[in-house]
């Protein structure tokens, strides 16, 4: 009996604390009709009980992503992210169509975690196409801008990152979508070879601009070869794909859902990547603006999800500073920057800084390297290995620079073989598709044993070309060039190579107002 009055008074106490909780605007202590609450008369004919614990339940930690998931996370902080910076540092278009890039990623990641979530649909099906609309979406973006500048001078720029964009499309291609990335490598290398070509004495950081994108063909092709080797799989024990969606723009699927009845409460949602670029910093006190972090992307995603707020500490222009509704303003000049430092604005510039000559530069160590269909060979000086063999394919394309009194053997057929800016390079090759570039490289020696259809050169001072049978309908450009010597083989296979000098001098003549040059023959 004892047992039951004591449990029937911590039940009366417990109900006290729910009353307390349930109604904050009623006093606990006050009476009915002159009756003590029940809490009161527990309570003082038991302060010696103690009230139940009220110590909550900890919460579950979240649920990890899965590991395709993370290893997304991981290039766009990585790869993706060091490309838009340095796409910001460049600013104007290419930082605007750099943003559409990583919204693009963005939007690839969603889709990426519902197929995670949901069943396979079918992918003529109009499920299908509402789960890559906006994926669709974004790269359209970014070919949109590239098609309204078609005057800019970063249209190379843009058209790079057009051409490059399509490799996002591999979600669709089955069964081998890395081969897919490095095809679209090549449509996109046409032209960032363009920019190389441009600026590699002008502006280093347009050259690492370059090949920063290019690391992320590299960096996207090891995920897929790690995560979806034969193309992206579905859990075939998902929910519908359109719920799937629906819970991922909401934000209820960052992580996956927890086994367990009681799951932990939905993380916040992820960034809609909706809103316009975010404009450049400011610099500050007339100086250039500071690097930003390349690992640090929860800033730019931030930026990215601010929408039209971002535009708020613009100025707004009235209509007497617009040029288009104040004529006047066509006939002046433009509106010089201010100078911070101390210098008259009545001087001249000062002029670019030169490049060291190559006998001042640091010196870099020898690189042989195949970056996607791309190989690189660089900074080699009379190796001790002897000669270098590259074993190419029809598609890869071959860059040799700053190599000193290097032999290289090319096996097999190949695209197309770009040389610059080295000395004394003697080059064997089987066949090309397309041609070989000579740049600035002095005592020059080539071999061609299959078929090579064009050679253009470009400031060569002394060449030895060598011709087979099969090439001897090669066409041959030269620009300032001198002491270039094509030889080419002889009626039977006894007989020696015949040298065949390219001509140097040309004298031109107007006639009729018109110029007619010839090359100047010397007789003796």
């Amino acid at each position: 009996m004892h047992n039951l009055t004591t449990l029937i008074k911590r039940l009366e106490a417990a109900t006290s604390r729910l009353e307390d909780i349930a109604s904050s605007t009623l006093d606990p202590k006050t009476s009915t009709n002159g009756v003590a609450s029940i809490s009161d008369a527990a309570t003082a004919s038991n302060n010696s009980e103690p009230p139940p614990s009220s110590t909550p339940t900890p919460r579950q930690p979240p649920q990890p992503l899965p590991p395709a998931i993370e290893g997304f996370d991981a290039l766009i902080n990585g790869e993706v992210g060091a490309f838009v910076n340095m796409s910001e540092e460049l600013g104007g278009l290419v930082a605007e169509q750099s943003a559409s890039v990583l919204r693009a990623f963005a939007a690839e990641r969603k889709f990426l975690i519902v197929t995670t979530k949901a069943k396979k649909p079918d992918i003529q099906s109009p499920v299908y196409m509402e789960v890559l609309k906006e994926l669709q979406s974004t790269i359209g973006v970014v070919n949109d801008i590239r098609v309204a500048n078609r005057g800019s001078s970063f249209f190379n720029h843009l058209t790079t990152v057009s051409e490059g964009i399509a490799m996002l499309g591999w979600i669709t291609i089955e069964p081998k979508p890395a081969e897919f990335v490095n095809e679209t490598l090549s449509s996109a290398q046409f032209y960032g070879n363009r920019v190389l070509k441009e600026y590699k004495d002008k502006d280093h950081s347009h050259v690492e601009w370059v090949h920063g994108f290019y690391r992320v063909f590299k960096g996207l092709s090891d995920y897929i070869k790690k995560h979806y080797t034969s193309g992206v799989t579905w859990n075939k024990d998902g929910v519908d794909p359109q719920e799937a969606l629906r819970q991922v723009q909401s934000g209820e699927s960052r992580s996956l859902p927890a086994s367990t009845a009681a799951g932990p409460p939905p993380p916040p949602p992820l960034p809609t990547f909706d809103g316009p670029p975010p404009p450049p910093p400011y610099p500050t006190n007339g100086g250039p603006p500071t690097r930003g972090s390349t690992s640090d992307m929860g800033a730019v995603f931030s930026e990215l999800s601010r929408g039209e707020s971002v535009t708020a500490g613009l100025r707004k222009v009235n209509p007497s500073q617009q040029t288009h509704k104040n004529p006047s303003l066509r006939g002046g000049a433009t509106v010089a920057p201010t100078r911070s430092d101390s210098q008259s604005s009545g001087k001249s510039p000062v002029p670019g800084k030169r490049p060291k000559p190559q006998s001042m530069r640091t010196k870099k160590p020898p690189r042989k390297e195949l970056d996607g269909n791309k190989w690189i060979i660089e900074n080699y000086d009379s190796p001790s290995e002897g000669m270098i063999e590259i074993d190419a394919q029809i598609t890869h394309s071959i860059l040799i620079s700053h190599c000193i009194k290097t032999p290289i053997r090319v096996l097999n057929k190949a695209n197309a073989i770009s040389i610059d800016s080295s000395s004394q390079i003697s080059l064997v090759i089987d066949s090309l598709v397309s041609s070989v570039d000579v740049i600035k490289t002095p005592r020059f020696e080539m071999q061609v044993l299959g078929k090579l259809p064009t050679i253009l050169m470009d400031q060569v001072d002394g060449a030895q070309i060598y011709l087979s049978k099969e090439s001897l309908g090669t066409e041959v450009f030269t620009s300032k060039c001198t002491a270039v010597n094509i030889n080419v083989p002889g009626r039977t296979e006894e007989d020696d190579y015949r040298e065949c000098p390219l001509p140097e001098q040309i004298k031109s003549v107007i006639r009729n107002g018109q110029v007619f040059s010839e090359i100047v023959e010397h007789a003796g």
